[in-house]
């Protein structure tokens, strides 16, 4: 059988995740394809993991990508590059595609037109739109004409909601199979040094730097308080990091005062002595042990989400996490979300969230709705396969 290629496009940090998930259950059913990758924001570094070859030069932005939160820091994109990064990368796509079968494209309605402009069969996960946000999604004029036409041969929906909405709407191809960054979040064994009988607290505080940094600091005012407000061995906490944040950690611990070795971030006073233990490698065993999650963060936060934990968020610096983006997110995640405050985090509003976090943990009819909601929002794990097989299946008949 003549060998297969299809390009995987996507514009962000989480839809290079959906992304991934998707390349590791498509290459478990099929050997005999070409995956290649176009990252259209950011440096595509999920991809690079995964050993997957990006077609084209690729930038870490100011803007991170969330111009919409803050149009202002399209100019610093601009001094940086983006106009001719982003021809390079449109040039490269369409000579790429000359070569190619197939498009899978997750994002919003820029990948989606990327797809289009192709001239190539493509599938579109629209992860960037959802009908939470607004109860409707506003199509506008374009991107019905890029999902109906004829070379969109399927388009799967983020949530249950929306599909049905964008069926509606005319898009009678949509489809809700679920969210593929939900797969691959079973326990893996990793030893998190816990003690049973102490609450569990995830700190999850993003994956850029520099954000990530300022985000882990903020954090840790906040675990100060949570201590002050429920005391002493009630609450135990672990950090979900990446391992650029973990070389953070030294000079972060001595700017907000803390101690650092071993991976473990420690404060000390004559009241009161808290541990904060940080793992690179254990993102999915936190999260499936935590009992509340304080978090910073964009795709982390919804994976939290669909395990059913609460979460409790502050606004941060930016540019991503701002309380435009936290407010945003809880319309997305409905009650498994309290956003704390609506400017970036003060003393007053740490302490409140402190006071969130322990009003939430004994709440516990609120705890047992956090679980279903995370079902309806992010839906059951198996997404992955399912968008997998969907490729294969036409690459397999595509002659």
């Amino acid at each position: 059988m003549k060998t297969k290629n299809i390009l995987f496009l996507s514009n962000g940090h989480g839809e290079d995740t959906h992304n991934c998930q998707v390349i590791k259950a498509f290459t478990k059913i099929s050997s005999n394809t070409n995956i290649s990758a176009m990252p259209i924001v950011g440096s595509g570094s999920n991809y690079k993991k995964l050993n997957i070859p990006i077609i084209s030069p690729t930038a870490n932005m100011p803007s991170g990508g969330f111009l919409y939160l803050n149009p202002l820091l399209l100019f610093k994109d601009l001094r940086q590059g983006l106009i001719s990064l982003t021809w390079q990368q449109l040039q490269t796509v369409w000579k790429f595609a000359k070569n190619c079968d197939l498009i899978m494209a997750t994002g919003d309605i820029v990948v989606a037109a990327i797809a289009y402009s192709t001239k190539l069969p493509y599938v579109v996960f629209l992860s960037a739109d959802s009908s939470y946000y607004e109860g409707k999604i506003n199509l506008g004029l374009v991107l019905p004409k890029l999902l109906n036409n004829s070379r969109c041969l399927k388009v799967f929906a983020r949530d249950a909601l929306t599909a049905k909405d964008l069926n509606r709407q005319g898009i009678k191809k949509a489809e809700f199979v679920g969210t593929p960054v939900m797969d691959h979040l079973t326990s893996t064994g990793k030893n998190l040094q816990l003690k049973p009988e102490l609450f569990t607290i995830a700190i999850l505080p993003g994956s850029r730097l520099p954000e990530a940094s300022r985000n882990l600091c903020v954090l840790l005012k906040l675990v100060r308080e949570i201590v002050k407000v429920m005391g002493e061995n009630i609450c135990q906490f672990r950090a979900a990091t990446v391992p650029i944040l973990m070389s953070e950690l030294e000079a972060i611990s001595i700017c907000e005062g803390w101690e650092y070795q071993d991976n473990k971030l420690k404060f000390l006073t004559e009241e009161y002595a808290i541990e904060v233990i940080c793992y690179e490698d254990a993102f999915a065993d936190i999260l499936q042990y935590s009992n509340l999650v304080i978090g910073m963060a964009g795709t982390a936060i919804e994976q939290a989400v669909g395990l059913g934990k609460p979460v409790i968020t502050i606004p941060g610096e930016g540019p991503s996490f701002t309380y435009r983006f936290a407010e945003a997110q809880t319309r997305l995640l409905g009650c498994s979300v309290q956003v704390i405050g609506k400017k970036i985090a003060n003393s007053f509003i740490l302490q409140e969230a402190a006071q969130k976090v322990k009003e939430t943990l004994a709440d516990k009819e609120y705890l047992e709705v956090c679980i279903d909601n995370g079902l309806e929002r992010m839906g059951k794990p198996g997404a992955s396969a399912k968008i997998a097989d969907y490729l294969v299946k036409y690459l397999q008949e595509y002659k």
